[in-house]
């Protein structure tokens, strides 16, 4: 069997149904080719399923603090296959619900994985489809390095399909995943152990929020271990083990999760016989406008490197079918001051340029402002986590380049804050915004004086 489209989005998830939708809404015939469900790791195995523990960790907590405040509460632990039944009904009704809207939108769909024939056609199985636009957007997958006994750890994927709570965890990895996934667990009752080859948690965040993020973590009883080289993985009678490269062991585990980054699924697309290029990492190259080096095949989403978010794919895939069907040639993605949430406890946002990364750029014209603190929802408890924020401003009128933040409500109050670095904000912008009172956001427009570094003028 043989079929032609107007364009092909190989690849089901967030960076793919964008596409096809907006194409097919201009008018085209689409065709949309997926392995799986519907929605991609995004909604299967990634940020949805991801929060709907994050609320119920922070609903865990919650309880925690309450008798501080004449509340009445104790918990009773944690009936975990009820929560995971919970997200995964969740999940499945946004599978339902993509199910029927694409068959809605006229939009084919073609089940199984996706090889070029050659830059214009593809084959699934023994059928043929052909098309004048094909968009790789089929996006990426954990990794789990080469070494002995890497089998026996998880990766995130993993985590989604336990059945039972683990009572103690090693997570490998100090990134976006590690980090959300060590907050969750630990929330709700698990020991949890992160290693890092780094020196520091996000260690490609400012050094103001890691720094704040390991505070909080450590005083929530998480254990770090930093520039700890995992060099194997062993079972043992008391259970699983890491093993450093300096043969040092961390025992007594009953899961090992990888959290080590992702790689792109592009190995499996037989990329080579359609002519197009890709890096040894399995990374496709495009240009601003998502043009691989081969016309009419395009890449979008996190096969591509760059900011490997929902809403990026997303804003990506639709500016694409706009400039090939809309009649608007000269449109693209802005992947300048993208603002992003880690769902931590409590959540870290971030827009723009990181201090070190401002320096690099614009040398000593830099004023910083930041500020740290214990936010009021803590006041009648014993403790609480610390809220952070820094403004990175450049030039004489004081230009915002980089909000960082940490703390309860980031996660919202940072949407609201991107519209502002996108559209040129000073910090005269938002001194002369009358603050919410009180609220952990009015100190980023209450900001007094700057931060004087040792050995610089600003």
């Amino acid at each position: 069997m043989s079929q032609h489209f107007d364009l092909i989005a190989i690849g089901g998830g967030s960076g793919g149904l964008a596409v096809a939708e907006k194409a097919a809404q201009l008018g085209r015939r689409v065709a949309v080719v997926e392995t799986g469900k519907l929605g991609g790791t995004c909604v299967n195995a990634g940020c949805v399923p991801k929060k709907v523990m994050w609320y119920g960790a922070n609903l865990a907590a919650a309880v925690a603090d309450a008798p501080g405040y004449g509340v009445k509460a104790q918990s009773e632990g944690i009936d975990w296959p009820m929560l995971v039944a919970g997200r995964n009904r969740y999940v499945a009704d946004i599978n339902g619900y993509w199910d029927g809207y694409v068959e809605r939108q006229g939009i084919t769909r073609i089940e199984g994985q996706a090889r070029f024939v050659d830059a214009k056609t593809i084959a699934v199985g023994e059928d043929h489809y052909s098309a004048d636009h094909i968009v790789i957007a089929t996006g990426g997958r954990p990794i789990v390095p080469r070494m002995p006994g890497a089998e026996l750890g998880i990766t995130s994927d993993g985590f989604f399909a336990l059945e039972t709570q683990p009572k103690r965890v090693a997570i490998i990895g100090g990134g976006y995943i590690g980090v959300e996934l060590a907050g969750v667990l630990r929330a709700l009752g698990t020991e949890v152990t992160i290693v890092a080859l780094e020196d520091r948690m996000l260690f490609l965040f400012d050094p103001l929020i890691s720094e704040t993020l390991m505070e909080n973590m450590g005083a929530d009883g998480i254990k770090m271990r930093l520039e700890f080289a995992v060099a194997a993985l062993e079972k043992n009678a008391d259970g699983l083990a890491l093993v450093a490269r300096d043969g040092e062991r961390l025992g007594g585990f009953d899961t090992l999760l990888w959290a080590v980054g992702r790689t792109p699924n592009t190995r499996e697309l037989d990329l080579e016989a359609a002519g197009v290029a890709m890096q040894p990492n399995g990374i496709i190259p495009v240009d601003a406008y998502q043009n691989t080096n081969v016309p009419g095949i395009y890449a979008l989403g996190d096969v591509i490197g760059r900011e490997p978010l929902t809403p990026v794919a997303i804003a990506a895939g639709r500016r694409l079918a706009e400039r090939l069907f809309g009649g608007k040639p000269d449109l693209k993605l802005d992947y300048e001051n993208v603002p992003t949430v880690v769902f931590a406890h409590p959540p870290i946002g971030k827009v723009g340029l990181t201090e070190p990364e401002a320096r690099e750029r614009y040398g000593d014209t830099l004023t910083v402002y930041e500020t740290s603190f214990t936010p009021m929802r803590y006041a009648l408890n014993a403790h609480g986590p610390k809220t952070a924020m820094k403004l990175v401003c450049v030039g004489p009128e004081e230009r915002i380049v980089g909000i960082h933040a940490i703390g309860d409500g980031v996660d919202e109050m940072m949407q609201g804050f991107g519209v502002a670095v996108k559209m040129g904000a000073t910090k005269a912008d938002l001194d002369s915004t009358v603050a919410i009172h009180p609220s952990s956001a009015e100190e980023l427009v209450t900001l007094k004086e700057p931060v004087r570094r040792p050995g610089q003028g600003s």
